[in-house]
């Protein structure tokens, strides 16, 4: 089946979905899907919950497509929806604790130290933070939140937020200097 070439354009293809369009769907589904995919894997450790929880997502786009209002990225509107899918996710499992005696349980966790720092590396120095410090880092370092809007999300307070970052951050360059990867005048 040849997919008509208005679906190129954003906008018919949003209008098709709304109408419930399984063409526009599907190129919406597979045009996003590997981006996020990625978001999700960003706070999921475990592939498979992630992909769980990317299905979910795209449940609730195309339930809410006709609320998208063309004000900013459609990407940007469907990754919004993936974080709080996210985040939804890990409170329902529980995971999520802000409080500091859980580093001394997730501080014992090895890290497998490749040659070269690269995008996996990274990755599993974040999901080796503990959950809460990790949520908060994501949201603000990666997904660009202020610590009021993290505070509502998560509901903590802004100070917790600001917190949970410092010690993130703190734990991330830690485990950087004992690779050797920060010189030893970073802060």
């Amino acid at each position: 089946m040849k997919i008509i070439s208005f679906y190129n354009n954003e906008k018919a293809l949003i209008r098709k979905a709304i109408s419930g369009h399984p063409d526009a769907q599907r190129g919406i589904y597979e045009k996003y899907a590997p981006k996020m995919l990625g978001v999700c894997r960003q706070y999921i450790k475990d592939l498979h919950y992630a992909e769980d929880v990317m299905i979910n997502g795209f449940v609730k786009v195309f339930k809410s497509l006709s609320s998208f209002r063309h004000e900013g990225s459609f990407e940007g509107w469907v990754r919004q929806i993936m974080v709080r899918e996210s985040i939804s996710y890990l409170r329902k499992k529980q995971f999520v604790v802000f409080d500091e005696q859980v580093y001394e349980y997730s501080a014992q966790k090895q890290i497998t130290i490749p040659s070269a720092l690269d995008v996996e590396y990274i990755q599993q120095l974040i999901d080796n933070l503990p959950e809460g410090y990790k949520m908060v880092f994501m949201l603000f370092a990666i997904e660009g939140y202020k610590h009021s809007e993290i505070a509502n999300m998560l509901g903590i307070s802004e100070s917790t937020s600001k917190s949970q970052l410092f010690k993130a951050r703190r734990i991330l360059q830690h485990k950087l200097k004992e690779q050797s990867i920060l010189g030893y005048g970073t802060h």
